[in-house]
């Protein structure tokens, strides 16, 4: 009898241990239970963007809109890559300078004008005005140099196209 009696509180202690492990077990899975539910509306939240389609249909809209992009991006580029080396051959820098010439003829008749390309090529074109005659000269320009002896107007105008802004 003492040994049943001994047994007893061993079988009560065995008893609060599992009730114990079962309230923690429990507790544990309601508070999974939760957090899965929070998984979830955030899942669903994410799953139904503000207009309400799926991310899915999105993704794959936008893959394609970026393979049209780039299809788009190289036919603009072999478009442009011509287009560029002519622009840098064309006239990019123009300017004007009138002067005069003479001390016994009135206004500013005489010019030099520049027509430079971006790489500073192009001609220079001289008018030099007097009362008689009016003589116009072209030179060749290469580098924002010219193989021909420069006056001082026309070594202005080549400095002021190559420093100036471009067209």
């Amino acid at each position: 009898m003492t040994r049943i009696v001994e047994l007893m509180p061993l079988v009560w202690w065995g008893i609060f241990g599992i009730g114990l492990i079962l309230l923690v077990s429990l507790l544990i899975t309601f508070l999974l239970y939760r957090r899965m539910k929070r998984f979830e509306s955030a899942y669903i939240s994410l799953q139904t963007f503000m207009s309400g389609q799926q991310m899915e249909g999105l993704l794959s809209e936008n893959k394609q809109k970026v393979r049209e992009l780039e299809k788009n991006y190289a036919e603009c580029l072999a478009r442009l890559t011509p287009i560029e080396s002519k622009l840098r051959t064309s006239v990019g820098r123009a300017e004007l300078l009138r002067f005069r010439a003479f001390e016994n003829v009135g206004g500013d008749l005489s010019f030099a004008f520049a027509l430079l390309s971006q790489e500073g090529d192009g001609i220079v074109l001289s008018s030099i005005h007097n009362r008689d005659e009016s003589r116009v000269y072209a030179k060749p320009v290469a580098g924002g140099h010219s193989p021909y002896s420069l006056s001082d107007e026309e070594k202005e105008v080549i400095a002021n196209a190559m420093n100036g802004t471009k067209i």
